[in-house]
């Protein structure tokens, strides 16, 4: 059974370790994705209210994402910070690899790698392991993810 307090209150946590350090990467010119801006452009052209709906998006995919990796120690019956961090690194590259190469076509505001921009697809698509984002974005993209992992592991309580 769920310990549901535990995986709101680690799952929250992890979710905005995870959001910090992706954004500060930003922030510090590691990489120029962020995250929260593309979800948000999704549904807005408003590039203010875009971060903000993309960052209350981003929030609920870390915590339902949150409760595949608790689904995961249930099943395993365990959860170590190193376990945690290891289902981080998988989720990381399937991030990189299969997310960024999905992300133009599902975008309505994306240009991809086989056609270029247009007046309404003006983002640039991200490209393998979202390299045309900076060569730290895959870097700050596993180090976010690991340590989400690492705190869901380390910290979510199986319950019995």
């Amino acid at each position: 059974m769920i310990d549901w307090g535990s995986w709101l209150l680690w799952g929250s946590l992890a979710t905005a370790v995870l959001t910090t350090v992706m954004t500060g990467s930003q922030g510090l010119r590691l990489s120029r994705m962020s995250l929260p801006y593309m979800l948000g452009a999704l549904v807005t052209v408003n590039r203010d209210r875009a971060k903000v709906l993309g960052l209350a998006v981003h929030f609920a995919n870390g915590l339902v994402f949150s409760l595949v990796y608790v689904a995961m120690f249930h099943s395993w019956r365990m959860a170590t910070w190193w376990l945690g961090a290891a289902v981080g690194l998988v989720h990381a590259a399937f991030v990189l690899t299969v997310g960024m190469y999905l992300l133009p076509g599902l975008h309505p505001r994306m240009a991809s790698e086989q056609h270029g921009p247009t007046v309404a697809r003006q983002l640039e698509p991200p490209g393998f392991l979202a390299l045309n984002y900076g060569l730290g974005t895959p870097v700050s993209v596993v180090v976010a993810h690991l340590l989400y992992g690492a705190i869901l592991g380390g910290f979510y309580h199986l319950p019995g």
